[in-house]
């Protein structure tokens, strides 16, 4: 069996990378070759998270950011393009929750923030790494999204709207991207152990849901060269369970 690693010598940006999914996508994907530049709002987190690349021997580049500021993907995506030429991999995962509550009575700030972060970003993200993805041999954009994205749910009013939103703006990226190299994918965790989901269910018991490291394979099949999908979802708990579970965005 060879010992190549699948992302040797490729460039990923992974936001949300300072903890839960985005870091353990951020360590596999080191530990597969790839050198990943790493956005997060917290600089301790992602300082903390650069010591343990290194600790691994491995590289990255932080990016402390929120990605809500105005101009700041077009800003990141400028140092890509002074420093790599290209980019390979783009992982959209950074997301709040926002409260839960009846979709008539939430709060506008919230409302809006939670639009800001979990869809309104990632539209930047596409717009400002476009042209990167297509400098690449291999492009590749990986959202992240829920369950409640495409099945309504009573009192997650804002953040299922977000998600919603962010699996239709992929598939239209997907869509308009089916005669160059980029592939556009989304995955959907499901539950998974994060501080998103514990603040989500107080009451559940963490340790009877996934990791985050148990879909970091996920990630890695759809951020492979070798990949040859584009417009898909992902749906890891039938992935996990079954094998290959996926419906077109």
């Amino acid at each position: 069996m060879s010992n190549s690693k699948i992302l040797e010598g490729r460039t990923a940006l992974i936001t949300g990378a300072s903890r839960g999914i985005g870091r353990a996508v951020a360590l596999h994907f080191a530990e597969q070759g790839a050198h990943v530049i790493i956005t997060a709002r917290s600089q301790g987190a992602l300082e903390d998270l650069d010591d343990e690349l290194q600790r691994l021997g491995h590289s990255a580049t932080l990016v402390p950011c929120d990605l809500c500021e105005p101009g700041i993907t077009d800003k990141i995506a400028d140092e890509i393009l002074n420093r790599y030429k290209k980019l390979d991999i783009l992982v959209g995962n950074a997301g709040i929750l926002g409260e839960l509550d009846s979709i008539a009575e939430i709060d506008p700030e919230d409302w809006q923030r939670v639009i800001d972060i979990n869809l309104t970003a990632n539209w930047h993200l596409i717009r400002s790494m476009n042209s990167l993805l297509k400098a690449s041999d291999a492009g590749r954009a990986i959202f992240v999204s829920s369950s409640v994205g495409h099945q309504a749910r009573a009192g997650w009013s804002t953040y299922a709207v977000s998600k919603a939103a962010l699996e239709m703006t992929a598939g239209i990226y997907a869509e308009e991207c089916k005669d160059s190299n980029i592939l556009v994918n989304m995955i959907n965790p499901g539950g998974t152990r994060t501080q998103m989901r514990a603040a989500a269910m107080p009451k559940e018991n963490p340790t009877d849901v996934k990791t985050p490291d148990s879909i970091n394979h996920l990630f890695l099949e759809l951020a492979s060269p070798a990949y040859t999908k584009t417009g898909q979802m992902i749906e890891a708990e039938q992935e996990l369970a079954t094998g290959h579970t996926t419906y077109a965005l």
